[in-house]
């Protein structure tokens, strides 16, 4: 186990077929884990498991060295925050009103905010650069807003893990860079370790190149596939033999000496 999430020899089966298959990786402090995969290869699922929202077949997952099985809901939230892919509200709630929300372990459900939860979302929505629209309708942000909003009521939490699924999908190229480059700032400056979902193997590089402490873990159909370095994993054989595409990996040295990689996708095989 390394201190903050250790999923061990993980399974999860519905009735009719098996999911996840015997999945094992350990996350430090200020670890950074990309999950990567097509479509139904089981990364949500896994996340689902970790989350409680679904009890494992077989395998156990220790949150700060204890057993997942061993804490209820609320005390999970004080330890793991989840930024969703998609949330929708129906209800014209404030910007601060759902930053505050992610206050809800802390205070309980009928629990009434006190001085230090509001003082910990201000800081929040300061951290994700969100505090100019604090009392703005959540419903009528934009994509990019949303993001940023999520993000900030999982930092409210005060959590050590942060579990993101997906979580730039459908942004633009603009807003998909600055919640990434938030992502950075975070892990940076409060060492925060981050578990996210993605379909983009630039993200990995991004973090890499940014000097994060970055591990990614490739899922087919259900399995590991491959684990390791963003360099390692996320290779021209690796991609066509999981996604079934085409693609050419770059390297290019930048004036300071440092280098940055990049894919291009040429055609499905």
């Amino acid at each position: 186990m390394n201190g903050i999430l250790s999923v061990c020899d993980l399974s999860f089966s519905y009735p009719e077929k098996d999911v996840v298959k015997n999945v094992t990786f350990d996350m430090g402090q200020g670890d950074v884990v990309c999950l990567m995969g097509p479509n139904g290869c089981g990364k949500t699922t896994l996340l689902d498991n970790i989350m409680s929202i679904h009890q494992a077949s077989k395998g156990e997952i220790f949150l700060m060295e204890k057993p997942l099985s061993k804490y209820n809901r609320r005390d999970v939230a004080k330890h793991m925050a989840y930024v969703p892919q998609i949330h929708q509200v129906v209800f014209p709630y404030t910007v601060e009103q759902i930053v505050m929300m992610g206050r809800t372990a802390h205070v309980g459900q009928l629990g009434e905010p006190g001085i230090k939860d509001m003082e910990n979302c201000r800081k929040a929505m300061e951290m994700v650069g969100i505090s100019d629209f604090a009392k703005k309708p959540y419903n009528q942000l934009s994509g990019g807003e949303i993001k940023l909003v999520l993000l900030a009521r999982a930092l409210s939490q005060q959590a050590r893990l942060l579990v993101m699924d997906e979580p730039t999908a459908n942004l633009d190229f603009k807003n998909e860079l600055v919640f990434l480059e938030t992502i950075v700032k975070l892990n940076m400056m409060d060492k925060l370790s981050i578990l996210i979902a993605t379909h983009s193997p630039v993200h990995a590089f991004y973090f890499q190149e940014k000097g994060l402490n970055v591990e990614v873990i490739m899922m087919s159909e259900g399995a590991v596939y491959s684990k390791g370095s963003p360099e390692h994993v996320i290779t021209e054989e690796n991609i066509s033999n999981v996604y079934g595409v085409r693609s050419r990996i770059f390297k290019e040295m930048c004036t300071d000496g440092s280098s940055i990689r990049s894919m291009a996708l040429l055609g499905t095989l």
